[in-house]
């Protein structure tokens, strides 16, 4: 999908009146003083890492690390970036389970804030695959937080999911665990570690909107798991400047953050605002209920039961706090280093659920 093709989508919809202003935004630019900053961000071509990357280019910092191991979508970037002001900018080809690279480039760059975006985000295919799950989204993580507390990186800033509340696919239970890790290191160290959960990003990579447009074009049947199925939807502009203006604030009364997304909408909804725009008016599109994937719930939660909400200085911004107030606990790494890619997605998944 195009990036006109995904602005137009998010424009489309936000005058369907299905979602608020806070949800989509109208990309009014916000400007962000990272002046002292060496700011690094991982999967820099993704989209919520592309996202950040193209609005902090407009604000001030001392250096930008972009990491990337997607080789064309990291040269995507580079070329989306040519002709804008680059020259504190480092792009780099690296894969942040390649324990040697990234530890030389924590010592070589100093980053003072790291933006972790890198993740395996699709829920059937984690499934799937859940040793690689383990590998990049847990001990990815790992490695990332605890090279942090090492080099004295000021914040960490880690991209979760509404699917790591009461999760029940490897996905979310993977970020659960790091979400579980990072929570564990505010205790022991003097790095900053907060995490921020939110929906659905619209313009992001494997994003439901485009899929649906492309059946819609195509005339065939548009697919959805269950006619009651529901998300949180956010715009990728909308998320990006919440994540830097949660990264900006100078008072925390928690370490774990999501946004306001308002209510969550009906997928069917969202498939007849596109027919009504996309769709052949002569040709009736046909809808095929194909039942839930692996994985999948029905519908998300932004917190679980034994968290509330709070205010923060800013109202799109939410605290989250938990009730009973447990005391962080390490996780046992050695049984998770045992996991082998030979292992049954059974017994993958029976023992990552000790963990959170």
């Amino acid at each position: 999908m195009t990036k006109e093709t995904a602005n137009h989508i998010d424009e489309l919809l936000y005058g369907s009146g299905l979602f608020s202003s806070t949800t989509i935004n109208l990309k009014s630019k916000v400007f962000f003083d990272f002046s002292d900053e060496i700011i690094l961000i991982t999967g820099a071509a993704g989209s919520i890492g592309s996202g950040l990357t193209k609005q902090l280019i407009n604000c001030k910092y001392q250096k930008l690390i972009l990491i990337d191991k997607a080789e064309s979508d990291l040269y995507e970037l580079i070329k989306d970036l040519e002709f804008e002001k680059t020259i504190n900018i480092e792009f780099i080809l690296l894969d942040i389970i390649d324990e040697k690279s990234i530890k030389k480039l924590f010592e070589v760059y100093k980053p003072s804030i790291v933006f972790h975006t890198a993740a395996y985000k699709h829920v059937p295919l984690m499934e799937s695959h859940p040793y690689e799950a383990v590998k990049l989204n847990i001990f990815g993580t790992k490695l990332l937080a605890d090279l942090s507390v090492y080099q004295k990186v000021k914040k960490f800033i880690f991209i979760s999911t509404d699917k790591a509340v009461n999760p029940i696919n490897i996905m979310g239970i993977s970020k659960k665990i790091g979400e579980n890790y990072l929570n564990f290191l505010n205790a022991q160290s003097n790095t900053l570690f907060i995490t921020t959960r939110f929906g659905n990003i619209f313009g992001s990579n494997g994003s439901i909107v485009p899929l649906i447009k492309k059946q819609i074009e195509f005339g065939n049947p548009i697919t959805v798991t269950d006619i009651n199925i529901s998300r949180y939807f956010i715009s990728k502009y909308r998320a990006c400047e919440l994540i830097l203006k949660l990264a900006s604030l100078q008072n925390y009364n928690s370490r774990l953050y999501t946004f306001n997304m308002g209510n969550p909408i009906k997928i069917t909804n969202i498939i007849e605002r596109l027919i009504s725009f996309y769709g052949n008016p002569e040709k009736k599109s046909e809808i095929k209920i194909i039942g839930l994937r692996p994985g999948e719930k029905l519908k998300e939660d932004i917190i679980a039961e034994d968290e509330l909400f709070g205010k923060t200085e800013d109202s799109d911004i939410l605290s989250v706090t938990n009730i009973k107030k447990p005391i962080p606990q390490n996780i046992d790494f050695k049984e998770l280093q045992n996991i082998t890619p030979f292992m049954t997605k059974k017994e993958i998944k029976n023992i990552l659920l000790k963990y959170i």
